[in-house]
Formats: C-alpha cells, sequence, structure tokens
C-alpha cells in the first residue's frame, strides 16, 4: 500500500526541545523490519530528524546527540540507531576468505580509541547479504582483529570481547560489494523494552507490534476512549505495546544498558534531562484514564505470563488478561474501539483443517458481538483471510523474521435485526457490494448490542437441535456415549457431526468436499455458518470442536497423519475402554458406524477364536477379548495402528504380544496377539498352508482402495474382494463364521456358489446411521453345506 501512515498521537503534549547547538548533526541509520519504513520515517521526523531518507530495512536521518538520544528512548518502532563510521567497497575473489583484506584495511583505519576506552568490552555483529564475503564469522573475526590491533598500536593494549553483554557493539552491515562499519547507540534491539521476561519466545517482536497498532490507527482509537481487545493474546506484547502507546510511556525507559554510555561522546547530563522528561510524561499518562485495554488467550500459561509482562511495562491495573476463547470473545467495556490479533499459523498450529475452523469461528463471532469495532488481523496465511467472511479495507505488507505476512484491516458493520447473508456481487444496505471471495454473515443471538439479531443459519440449527434432543434420548437408554448427531441431513450443510464424551464433550466436524458447481465463497460461508451454529447449539469450546476436511483418499495420503498434537482421549463403549484421537489423524480411530457390529463380536466371541483382518486400532479385537475371546489375532500392515490396538488393549488390562508376520504362523499362537503384514499378502500365504491355525470368527472391513508403498499391488475392493473373502473362508473352523464389511458406495458382493450369505447390514447400523444411503454393508458368510 502507497497510503501515507497515520501520524502517531500523542496523549500529551510532546516534550519540550533541548538546545544542543554544541553538538554537530550527525548521520544515523535506524533499522527496523520490512514493512515498517514508512511508519519509522514519519516517527523519526516527529522526533526532529532531518534528511530522512527511506531504504529497504531502515531509514538514513541526521541530527543532533539530543535527536540520538530521543530515537534510542522514544521509537516505537526502530530495531537499531546505528551510527555509520565507514562505507568502503569490497573485492578480492571468492572463498570464505573473500574481501578479507578491505575488511581489515577499512576496520583498521578508524581510530577506535577515539571513540571508546579499552576498559571496555566490544562485539562485532553482521548483517546482510554480499556475494564476496560469504563467511559472516570469518569476516567479524577478521574486524574483530583490526579494532584490538588498533587499540594495541595506540594505548598499548585491546579491549576484552564478549559476544553477550558487551559495553560496545560494533555493527558491520553486507550490502553487496560494499559494506558498512557503524557503532550501535542501542547496543541491544530497541524491539527489547524490558518488560518481557528473558528466554521466553514470541511470535511477534514489541517494535513490530507497535507498527500494526499504528497501521491500524490505534493512537486515534485511543484518544476518543475506545478499547482494545486481542483475544489471541498470548504473552500479551500488542495489549502492552498498546497500553504504552495511549499512556504516552517511551518505549526505552525500562532498558537499563545502552551502547551509547560507553561512547567517549556521550553525555550523561543531557541523556539524564531526557529521561527524566520521559518519566514525567509517564506518571502524566498513567494517571489520566486509559481506555479499556483487554487480552484473552486460552493457554493459562501464557495468560500467566502476559500478567507477569503486564505489571513489568508498570501497567497493573491498567489492563485485563484473562484465559478465554477468541471464538467466544465479547467486547470489553467502553466505546467500540480495536480488536487486533496475531492468530497462530503453521507451525504454531496443529494443521489446516484447524486454521479454517479457527478463521471461521473467528469472523462468526466478530460478525455477533463486535458491530461498530476495527478489526486488524495480522497473519503470516492471508489467504485464510478471507475465511472471516468480512471484507478487508486495507491490506499491508509487513515482514516477521523472514516469513511474509499481511495485515488485513477491516471494519466490522453491526448485523442489523431480521438481515440476511449477503453474498458477493450482492449488494449491501449502503449500495456497495462484496468483494469476490468475501462474505456477511447474518449474526447469532448476542447478549451484547440491542435488538433481536437473526440466528445464523436457522434451518441447520433446528435440525441439529431436533437431531439432539432425539438422539440424546435415544443414546441414554441405548448406554451409547459416542455417536453421530448429524450426516449431511440439509444438502446446504454437507458434514458429518460424531459426537464423544470423554468424558467432556467433544464433537468431531467433518466436511464433504462440495461438487465442483458450488462456488468456493458460497462454500466457505456455509462451513462458516455450520461451525459457528455446531459450536452454538452443543455449548462447546473452540479447542473441543474438531474439524476436518474429507476427501477421497487415495495412495500414502489415506493415511498420513494431519498434526501431530498426540492428544488422546479415553472413551468407553459396551463396558470397554478406548483410546481416540481427534486431531492427529482423519479419522479418530473408532469407526462409530460399526459399533452395534462390535457389539456383536463382544457376546460371540465367548470362548472363540477370532481374527481381525485390516484390524485398524483394533476395536473390534478388544470387544472380542472384553468379551471373553479365548484367542485374538490382529492383522494391519500399519506399525501405527498395531501400536494403537496394543495400548488399547493394555487399557482394559489384555496383554498382547506382537509375532512375526514373515513366515509361517507359530504352533500355538499367544492368547492376543497382533502380526504386522500386507493382509492380503499374508492371507493367502496363511489359506495356502495345511498347517494354519483356525478361527471361529472372523471380521474383515477392508479400505476401498490402497496403493500403500508398503504392498506389492493395489487393492480396489470391488475387483478383490472375493478372493480375499475366499482366502479368509479357508481360515474357519467347522461351524466358523465371516463377517464382512464394506462402506464403499454401490459396492455389490459378488458371491460364490460354495458360500452362504446373509445380508445383515440393518442389524449393524444403529439408531445414529439409519440415513440413506448406509454407512456401511455388512454381510454374514459361511461356507455353503
Amino acid at each position: 500500500m502507497s497510503d501515507t501512515p497515520p501520524p502517531v498521537v500523542p496523549v500529551t503534549e510532546p516534550s519540550p526541545e533541548l538546545s544542543s547547538s554544541a553538538i554537530p548533526a550527525m548521520p544515523l541509520f535506524a533499522t527496523c523490519p520490512r514493512g515498517v519504513e514508512p511508519l519509522l520515517l514519519e516517527e523519526l521526523r516527529g522526533l526532529g530528524a532531518a534528511s530522512l531518507k527511506e531504504t529497504v530495512g531502515g531509514i538514513h536521518a541526521s541530527g543532533d546527540l539530543a535527536f540520538a538520544y530521543k530515537a534510542c528512548l522514544w521509537s516505537r518502532l526502530a530495531s537499531r540507531i546505528l551510527m555509520p563510521l565507514q562505507r568502503f567497497p569490497l573485492s578480492g575473489g571468492s572463498g570464505p576468505h573473500a574481501g578479507s583484506e578491505q575488511l581489515y584495511a577499512a576496520a583498521h583505519a578508524i581510530d577506535w580509541p577515539e571513540l571508546f576506552d579499552a576498559r571496555f568490552s566490544f562485539a562485532i555483529e553482521v548483517a546482510g547479504r554480499s556475494r564476496i564475503v560469504t563467511h559472516t564469522h570469518y569476516a567479524a573475526l577478521k574486524v574483530k582483529d583490526a579494532v584490538a590491533d588498533r587499540f594495541r598500536a595506540a594505548v598499548g593494549k585491546r579491549p576484552d570481547v564478549d559476544a553477550e553483554a558487551p559495553d560496545i557493539r560494533i555493527h558491520l552491515h553486507l550490502d553487496g560489494d560494499y559494506a558498512t562499519l557503524s557503532l550501535d547507540l542501542a547496543g541491544e534491539s530497541l524491539h527489547q523494552r524490558g518488560y518481557r521476561q528473558r528466554g521466553v519466545a514470541a511470535p511477534l517482536k514489541e517494535n513490530l507490534a507497535a507498527a500494526l497498532l499504528l497501521r491500524a490507527g490505534w493512537p486515534a482509537i485511543a484518544a476518543r476512549g475506545g478499547g482494545l481487545l486481542d483475544p489471541m493474546c498470548g504473552s500479551g506484547t500488542l495489549v502492552i505495546e498498546a497500553g504504552w502507546i495511549a499512556a504516552d510511556i517511551a518505549p526505552g525507559l525500562l532498558r537499563e544498558r545502552w551502547g551509547f554510555a560507553a561512547w567517549n561522546e556521550h553525555q550523561p547530563r543531557l541523556w539524564r534531562t531526557l529521561r527524566e522528561q520521559a518519566e514525567t510524561r509517564r506518571e502524566r499518562g498513567l494517571k489520566a484514564e486509559l481506555p479499556a485495554l483487554a487480552g484473552r488467550d486460552l493457554d493459562p500459561a501464557a495468560v500467566a505470563a502476559a500478567r507477569r509482562n503486564g505489571q513489568q511495562a508498570g501497567l497493573t491495573g491498567k489492563v485485563d488478561f484473562t484465559v478465554g476463547d477468541a471464538t467466544l470473545a465479547t467486547p470489553p467495556a467502553g466505546a467500540p474501539g480495536l480488536v487486533i490479533c496475531n492468530p497462530p499459523y503453521g507451525e504454531r498450529l496443529a494443521n489446516e483443517a484447524e486454521l479454517v475452523k479457527l478463521h471461521s469461528l473467528y469472523g462468526s463471532r466478530l460478525k455477533a458481538a463486535f458491530g461498530g469495532w476495527k478489526a486488524a488481523l495480522f497473519t503470516g496465511r492471508p489467504d485464510l483471510g478471507h475465511r472471516l467472511g468480512l471484507r478487508a479495507d486495507k491490506l499491508y505488507a509487513f515482514y516477521n523474521g523472514a516469513l511474509p505476512c499481511k495485515l488485513l484491516l477491516m471494519d466490522v458493520h453491526a448485523q442489523a435485526a431480521g438481515g440476511l447473508p449477503a453474498t458477493p456481487g450482492e449488494p449491501l444496505p449502503d449500495g456497495s457490494a462484496l468483494e469476490s471471495g468475501a462474505t456477511q454473515l447474518p449474526t447469532a443471538p448476542s447478549p451484547l448490542g440491542s435488538g433481536e439479531r437473526k440466528e445464523v443459519a436457522p434451518d441447520f440449527a433446528n435440525r441439529l437441535r431436533k437431531n439432539l434432543s432425539h438422539l440424546n434420548k435415544w443414546a441414554k437408554r441405548s448406554g451409547v456415549s459416542n455417536y453421530r448427531l448429524y450426516d449431511a441431513d440439509l444438502k446446504d450443510y454437507a458434514v458429518a457431526v460424531d459426537l464423544y464424551s470423554t468424558p467432556e464433550r467433544h464433537a468431531v466436524v467433518q466436511e464433504y468436499a462440495p461438487p465442483k458447481t458450488i462456488e468456493p465463497a458460497a462454500a466457505e460461508r456455509r462451513l462458516r455458518e455450520a461451525l459457528t451454529v455446531i459450536q452454538q447449539v452443543l455449548e462447546l469450546p473452540s479447542a473441543n470442536l474438531h474439524y476436518k476436511l474429507r476427501r477421497a483418499q487415495k495412495g500414502p495420503s489415506q493415511y498420513q497423519r494431519q498434526a501431530e498434537t498426540e492428544r488422546y482421549h479415553v472413551v468407553a463403549e459396551h463396558g470397554a475402554k478406548l483410546w481416540v484421537n481427534f486431531d492427529d489423524y482423519l479419522d479418530t480411530g473408532l469407526f462409530l458406524d460399526h459399533r452395534p457390529m462390535r457389539l456383536r463380536l463382544q457376546k460371540e466371541c465367548a470362548g472363540k477364536r477370532f481374527l481381525n483382518l485390516f484390524c485398524y486400532t483394533g476395536a473390534a479385537t478388544v470387544q472380542a477379548a472384553v468379551g471373553g475371546a479365548a484367542q485374538t489375532l490382529s492383522v494391519d500392515l500399519s506399525n501405527t495402528y498395531l501400536d494403537w490396538l496394543a495400548q488399547n488393549l493394555e487399557l482394559n488390562q489384555i496383554a498382547c504380544t506382537e509375532v512375526d508376520g514373515r513366515g509361517a504362523l507359530p504352533t500355538r499362537l499367544p492368547a492376543h496377539a497382533t502380526l504386522r503384514a500386507d493382509c492380503l499378502d499374508w492371507l493367502a500365504r496363511t489359506a495356502a498352508d495345511p498347517r494354519a491355525p483356525q478361527f471361529d470368527v472372523i471380521f474383515c472391513d477392508p479400505p476401498t482402495f490402497s496403493n500403500s508403498k508398503k504392498m506389492e499391488d493395489s487393492w480396489d475392493v470391488q475387483r478383490d474382494h472375493t478372493a480375499l473373502i475366499a482366502d479368509a473362508l479357508t481360515l474357519l473352523a467347522p461351524g466358523g463364521v465371516l463377517y464382512f464389511s464394506c462402506n464403499r458406495q454401490r459396492f455389490k458382493l459378488e458371491p460364490r456358489e460354495d458360500w452362504q450369505v446373509r445380508d445383515i447390514s440393518p442389524q449393524t447400523l444403529d439408531e445414529d446411521f439409519k440415513r440413506p444411503p448406509p454407512a456401511h454393508r455388512c454381510w454374514r458368510i459361511t461356507p455353503a453345506t
């Protein structure tokens, strides 16, 4: 954006200028994160800089010593204030030592003893890039040697090097074929204000946070009494920086060490006067009535850190940090203001589906509760911005470290009572139209604001409540704790909703991929509405609402992990306990539609030998074992699933043993065993072995398709099921039974004449799965007599 940045609006009058006529003007370079340069230029202008020039990563300026001190003390945006000493060309071949002669000569030419005393320690910092000097550590060593040699020649001794906390920092900036040596007047980076605990990482540096607040117009909002809320506040950086802006607190006041303190030209009296003026302004600002400043976060540890940081920043009683869910946020008391956040993305969140869920629910909440507020979203995933359902009025580019990010600014318009959703291209009440890819939602009932608001997706909400009332009663009568609440009952809301009791309620929402005839914006709007309604009707915190996009899975993607949370929960079923995982995989580890089949196996397997083919996480094996099976053998190719099965059995105090699937089975199998193998290959080999053990009950629920790298050939259930069933039947003991299940739509069983087959599908589908088409079909198969 080329907009002129908004001016910083001071809460109190600016400090009186100091006379520094005896101090000549000096060239300075203020560094900053990329994207902050226009804001920094205006800030330095306000502090009295002259000869301003913007460049990538900073601002060239000039000013007297008083200005240099004020830039260190008052700049909210700069990272460093550098005083350039010498700029010189680089040359000299290639390799790690290229340019070393120029580096040493240029550094040695500077009269370092004129700049600082040998009793002070120093360090060399290198930044930038050069095609000539590619080994920055070696470059730092050459400059260090030159400084030490110059001191030895002048005073007979050299200063010590302290890489951690030097008194003087010498900055070497590499810029293509040139390099610049400077004194760092700030010392440590200016983003280190002094209120954050050392060693605590944060996703947002303080000077970048201040830049976001300035771009969002916070000074003007604060001046008119508007409040601020960060609903995903983490350690509180945005809220604290907003408080310091509103209270006119100099960002450098808490710092105890400065790079200029060991500089020979340092004037302690002038610096002391500037600090005293800043302290006076802080006292005056904190005595004034500040706007509401609030932060919320789901992580109690983050909120505790934010409170400590706020206290250290001198804002005790001025900021409110509380554990809270951004998707259920409410505005702080007072006039409408700014709601701003840096939501997690990439490595900071589990997976793509969680990002979609978070942005969808957060956008709905903004519309429902923050009418009249300005919203600002800082993100490394601007492509997710449209998931909010709000139109961004302005978009600014920044860099958070090396990561390109965007700041989206939005005005949240209050939804009129009875208003209907707007879609791209449809006129809004003000006569404008939404941009392509943006939507506006009708808002959900809210205790905030005046008038009655229209409920989001009322048809879907009513169906969800109706299903909940009916199925909850059935579940209690049947002793069922986990069930399917909704499964694309309405064509506009193509999601499945499964409820789990851990005993805390969780909902897993699976979105079916929309057909290509549905516009992406419409599909996103419907998903946003669905997630919002599900959260409201079930009264769930967002952490207990788990969203997944279900598409046709083929090849390795069908088993890939979706996240790495390693969060497992225990659920109960038919007297057994089972582990489920709501986030890391496409499925939870428990197929709810097979619940009646597992109960049948529990009842039929007492005293019998049970074989579970394509066993997945072994829920069927657990039920057979809990029911008193004399022996169970579970076969799968996945180590993950077999480990999961072993943990499921252990959860029920049942020990299991892994057996080798590469050769023939042992004559005597353990009571409960797992076997890692390609089921198709193992079954074919074992069926051909006359010494193979036999089983009284076999359960087979194969995948519909697979071409796993671990398998020699691909598998298609329609094409290959006949041979699979034939091999399985050879392992049946006299009087035994094979249960074969398939969830592929339009699957047609092709039985042989020597099979006796009975379709038992209706008996294997509970009340929550009696919607057409059936979730699966199941057959009872025995050899024909």
